[in-house]
């Protein structure tokens, strides 16, 4: 749960517990590299607008943990079409 963890450890001077589209990117390239697109920046800020629930230009836990179970309901899917061949 390396993407948990970093998240939970995030603490800065205004004591918000979030993460600008800038500091998700950079956690997503360091923690999954092949997830964002190089190529289409436009896919790239669709995923941030979708994981901004509220609208804030921010991600909160609560819209993290919902990313983090979507990837997880996807790769686990994933597998399981990759066993049954």
């Amino acid at each position: 749960m390396t993407q948990l963890e970093t998240y939970l450890h995030i603490v800065r001077a205004d004591n918000t517990q979030t993460l600008t589209k800038g500091e998700l990117k950079t956690l997503l390239e360091k923690e999954l590299p092949n997830f964002l697109s190089k190529r289409n920046k436009d896919a790239n800020d669709e995923v941030f607008r979708n994981l901004d629930e509220n609208g804030d230009s921010q991600v909160d836990f609560k819209e993290f943990v919902i990313f983090v179970a979507a990837l997880t309901c996807c790769c686990h899917k994933y597998f399981e079409q990759k066993a049954a061949k």
